[in-house]
């Protein structure tokens, strides 16, 4: 099957992954003047980015703040830039949810180690 011309690209992306993932909680984005917004549920995170179901994702090449709660035994926000990879918009009976794969920008080091090593402790 062909991704030309929707900007969908989750094959080309799972084969690229150097992480593991794990499932998220919630992301909220903060926008224009510091107020928060609910944006979509982020379905999956690495050391490296994530992935937001979303109905309205972002264009690609976007970059924006957001801030991600980190769960236990992290318990953390972490605010830090992102940048849309790649997006897949609503299709209507399709397998896969919409959304956004999102790359982190200025996530420092020692988060980036925290998130990972409590990736791998959720794989055991």
């Amino acid at each position: 099957m062909s991704n030309q011309g929707n900007n969908e690209q989750p094959d080309v992306q799972a084969n690229q992954r150097t992480s593991l993932r794990s499932p998220l909680l919630v992301l909220k984005v903060k926008v224009d003047a510091g107020r928060k917004f609910f944006f979509g549920y982020a379905k999956n995170i690495s050391r490296g980015g994530m992935f937001i179901a979303t109905s309205n994702p972002k264009e690609t090449g976007s970059r924006f703040q957001v801030e991600i709660p980190l769960p236990s035994p992290l318990n953390q926000v972490v605010s830090c830039t992102c940048e849309v990879v790649w997006q897949r918009q609503f299709k209507k009976n399709s397998p896969h949810e919409p959304g956004m794969g999102l790359k982190f920008i200025d996530l420092p080091e020692s988060l980036s180690d925290a998130i990972d090593s409590w990736v791998k402790s959720q794989t055991v």
